[in-house]
């Protein structure tokens, strides 16, 4: 069969291949060399391979590491961290955001810091293993010389001591299995008020899923919070058992469930992780009182756990949740267009927005931050959004890493990848497995969404409404709301969601009494 493309088709592809190749031979406006040391103390926790990042920033009130207008990365293969490594911003295999944006304005001091991301298990850059520098301050020049020492290993998280804080880790024999190599679940837990009151009464309980890469430590927060805790421990509080789940996986976020790059997380989250839980806090499943929430990425984990999981858990509160529906993964239909980077019309496709509609940060500039990040070069191991869709949602490689739904560079999707997506498309699941999920969903799904979200996710969750309004055989009572100019997350808060939820356990008491 002969077959010729449009004309419009063409152009846009060499379009973006043009913006490509320019920007590849785009020279960095600045020459800084950065000598990176190792100190002694920290040789023996050194470990080869990782990344090297750079971070620079104006603003003297944080560390560069926690937020910075600039970073550059690069991955120094053969480095032992027994002699310097030198970052040249002028080398071809450095890669960098932000260098291009610089002023040149002599008289402003800018903040380096430097972190060696190294931790083999978790993709992120602030967490336990990884290793940083003090931060250092020089005038602004477009050639710098600097030296940047490695003095602090990120030591392991802690949980907050509390007499209604329990913390859980298991040993995952089937996350282990999957690995070659040992690898555990965790957990926190925060009980209600009256827990130890009735050592025999057994409680609601609700799984909280975190937001993207969201760790068991945020209990922590929420103990730090007074208002919370003063409306906590009273007696009209919610009393629900309220569990902080952890996503760390070694390419970013698991979103929980399982995947081939990940393991099978959603299998060892249901069958290992969630029933010790369960038996160290006395709760009946019998009792079908095992709720979800959570919002952005926890909102896409509780939905969808809820979907992939029906007669397991009892109900899922879900705020903002990332895309829904792969045909709306922002603005992107990732089965049929073309790149990530640029729409139908040639414009950059944006990624983030105001809640007025301003564009505030394109796909490309992101997906640019997170190539910085990875080891590889690529978003493949950023740590990041994407590179944890990525891993979450595609299949394996033939290297053993996860296959690249999209090019890194040109943003050109990959739609046979992009075909295998579709078991985690929450839309397309419910639409094909309609006539069994249906009733077993029936009074168990509630979400909330902004319709100003600001990574466009609300175009998903519509077109889901969509197709619920017209589900049968039943029809869906999933309940949809949408605030109008409300941006991402805008209402969410640990204790609207449990109050919703406990006003759903009063209800469903009051039916099983009456």
């Amino acid at each position: 069969m002969k077959f010729s493309l449009r004309p419009a088709s063409v152009a846009f592809i060499w379009f973006v291949l043009f913006m490509a190749a320019s920007e590849a031979i785009a020279q960095v406006p600045v020459s800084w060399k950065v000598t990176v040391s190792v100190a002694p103390e920290l040789r023996p926790s050194f470990r080869k391979g990782g990344r090297l990042l750079l971070h620079v920033t104006k603003q003297n009130e944080r560390e560069p590491r926690n937020r910075s207008e600039i970073t550059v990365g690069v991955t120094p293969q053969q480095w032992n961290g027994v002699s310097p490594f030198v970052i040249n911003t002028k080398d071809k295999n450095v890669l960098s955001v932000g260098l291009d944006k610089l002023p040149s304005n002599p008289s402003e001091m800018y903040y380096f810091q430097v972190v060696y991301k190294q931790n083999p298990d978790d993709g992120q850059e602030n967490v336990p293993g990884n290793l940083y520098s003090i931060v250092d301050s020089v005038p602004f020049s477009k050639k710098a010389n600097l030296s940047l020492t490695l003095k602090t290993l990120i030591p392991p998280a802690t949980i907050v001591q509390h007499k209604f804080v329990k913390s859980v880790e298991i040993n995952s024999p089937l996350l282990s299995a999957f690995s070659g190599k040992s690898r555990s679940l965790k957990a926190a837990i925060l009980l209600p008020s009256g827990y130890f009151e009735n050592p025999d009464k057994t409680y609601p309980i609700c799984y909280r899923a975190a937001g993207l890469n969201g760790r068991y430590t945020a209990v922590n927060g929420l103990m730090a919070n007074k208002e919370f805790t003063d409306w906590w421990f009273t007696k009209t509080a919610p009393q629900i058992i309220y569990v902080f789940l952890d996503s760390q996986g070694p390419y970013g976020d698991t979103y929980q469930v399982d995947s081939e790059n990940n393991g099978p997380c959603g299998k060892a989250l249901t069958e290992e992780l969630i029933p010790e839980i369960e038996r160290q806090v006395r709760y009946k499943p019998d009792s079908k009182l095992r709720f979800l929430t959570g919002n952005s990425t926890g909102g896409w984990v509780s939905l969808g756990l809820q979907i992939f999981y029906p007669d397991f858990f009892d109900g899922t509160w879900s705020y903002s949740p990332d895309p829904v529906d792969f045909e709306h993964y922002g603005l992107i239909n990732i089965y049929e267009d073309e790149s990530i980077f640029y729409n139908r019309y040639g414009y950059l496709q944006p990624g983030r927005r105001t809640i007025y509609g301003e564009p505030t940060f394109s796909m490309k500039d992101w997906i640019a931050g997170e190539n910085v990040n990875s080891r590889t070069g690529t978003y493949l191991i950023s740590g990041g959004q994407f590179g944890a869709y990525n891993a979450v949602f595609g299949p394996k490689g033939s290297d053993g890493l996860p296959s690249l739904m999209f090019d890194p560079l040109t943003g050109k999707i990959d739609h046979a990848i992009a075909k295998q997506w579709e078991k985690y498309d929450l839309k397309k699941v419910l639409a094909k497995n309609w006539s069994t999920l249906g009733p077993k969903l029936q009074g168990k799904i509630w979400v909330w969404m902004g319709d100003m979200d600001g990574l466009y996710s609300n175009v998903a969750t519509r077109f889901l409404q969509k197709f619920l309004e017209k589900t049968d055989n039943p029809k869906s009572d999933a309940k949809l709301s949408f605030t109008a100019m409300a941006g991402h997350g805008q209402e969410w808060s640990d204790k609207a969601a449990l109050t919703l939820i406990a006003e759903r356990v009063a209800k469903k008491l009051t039916l099983v009494h009456d």
